[in-house]
Formats: structure tokens, C-alpha cells, sequence
């Protein structure tokens, strides 16, 4: 059996916006990650809870405040009107920003993990042969944290190209514009198409299943980072 079009859109739309989604959660967790490593201030606790709020918070509820922030009547919707944006909610951009505030703690704790792991030796050494501090980030932080970052680069990727609610709260259901993999086998089942409903949900189960085999072979391979 042959996917329609429409599936096949949902599918395409679903990858580009997990994929553009990790890209932008490794660039905004890595600085949040490597300051909940390092720090001693006291905001530490309320960022790293702020971070993690979405794996607590129900994702429609999540979506519903996105909403609300991002509509006419909301700050950041009066923002990006003024600057020309128009409103987010129901476009691909608003996707983006509800998966990135969505998947986050996906990325940021295993990276947090990673740079725990590092320790406070190899900076030191690296500070003794007179690296600065950008420096020894590049030159010594990021190779010691690739598993960390292929984790959470994993994990990013993964929880986006499943995600549902936010999706639905945020973007509705337009054919392709904001109708991602897990909408589109909603509006299979609600249509009776049950077919059409376990080939994609058939694929997305294989899809979690070499994710997660993918994931726990690399930890198991590298068990002191990630």
C-alpha cells in the first residue's frame, strides 16, 4: 500500500521541523546547560526547574499558554506584529518556537550530564597551558561532551517528531503548513481510515524503537558521559 499525499506531506513537514527544532535546541541549550553546570548561583534551582517544566506539564497546557503569548493579544504576538511577523500561532514558525520550548529539557540535561561529567581537571589543565575560556570550551569541553551532545542531539529529534498536543494547541491542523505525522494519524482514526492509521503509526514505532536501540547502544558503549 502507497501513502497519499497528504501523508507523505505530514511526513516531510514532521522531519523538517524536528530537524530545524534540534538544530536550534543544541545553539540555546548548550549555553543553558553549561552555566547549570558551573554556576553556584541561587537561580540555579528555578532555571533548571523552568527548563524541566514540560516534561511535568501537560503538553496541551504548555500549547494553550504558547498560545496566549503568541496571539494578537499577547506579548509576544504584539511583538512580532509590530515588527512585521504578523502572529505565530497556526505557521510553521510557531511550531518551531512551541518544540523548542517543548523537547528543551530533552537537550539540556543530558548536556548538563555531559559537562558534570567532565569534571574540573581538564579545564584546569587546560587554563595551566594559558587557553582561555573560549578556548578550552571548544578545544577540550565539546570533544569530551559528544556523547552528551549525541544524545541530546537524539532525544531532541525524537520527542519533537512525536510530539501531539503542542502541536495541535499551537498550529491546528493545516495540510501542510502545520499537520505533522501525529495529527495526521488523529485525523485518520477519527475518519475510521485505520489503514492508512497503522502505516504511519506502524512507522513511528519503528522509528522510537531504533532511536531508543540507537541511544542505549551508544551509552552502553560510553558509559561515563550522556
Amino acid at each position: 500500500m502507497s501513502l497519499p499525499a497528504s501523508a507523505l506531506a505530514a511526513i516531510w513537514l514532521t522531519l523538517e521541523l524536528a530537524s530545524l527544532t534540534t538544530v536550534l535546541l543544541l545553539l540555546i541549550g548548550t549555553p543553558i546547560a553549561w552555566w547549570l553546570a558551573r554556576t553556584r548561583s541561587r537561580l540555579k534551582g528555578v532555571v533548571g526547574a523552568v527548563v524541566a517544566l514540560p516534561l511535568v506539564l501537560p503538553p496541551t497546557v504548555i500549547g494553550f499558554y504558547l498560545l496566549v503569548a503568541m496571539g494578537p493579544h499577547g506579548p509576544v504576538g504584539r511583538l512580532t506584529e509590530a515588527l512585521g511577523l504578523g502572529v505565530l500561532p497556526f505557521t510553521f514558525a510557531g511550531l518551531v518556537v512551541g518544540s523548542v520550548f517543548y523537547s528543551l529539557p530533552f537537550v539540556v540535561q543530558p548536556l548538563h550530564n555531559a559537562f558534570e561529567a567532565i569534571g574540573e581537571r581538564p579545564l584546569e589543565v587546560a587554563a595551566t597551558l594559558r587557553a582561555g575560556p573560549w578556548d578550552s570550551f571548544f578545544s577540550v569541553v565539546l570533544p569530551l561532551a559528544r556523547p552528551g551532545f549525541v544524545t541530546a542531539s537524539i532525544l531532541g529529534f525524537a520527542h519533537t517528531v512525536g510530539e501531539f498536543g503542542v502541536v495541535l494547541m499551537l498550529g491546528g491542523n493545516i495540510p501542510g503548513k502545520t499537520r505533522t505525522v501525529s495529527v495526521q494519524i488523529f485525523d485518520h482514526v477519527e475518519a475510521m481510515e485505520y489503514a492508512q492509521a497503522h502505516w504511519l503509526a506502524g512507522g513511528m514505532l519503528l522509528f522510537s524503537f531504533v532511536v531508543l536501540l540507537a541511544l542505549y547502544s551508544s551509552r552502553r558503549m560510553r558509559p561515563g558521559l550522556g
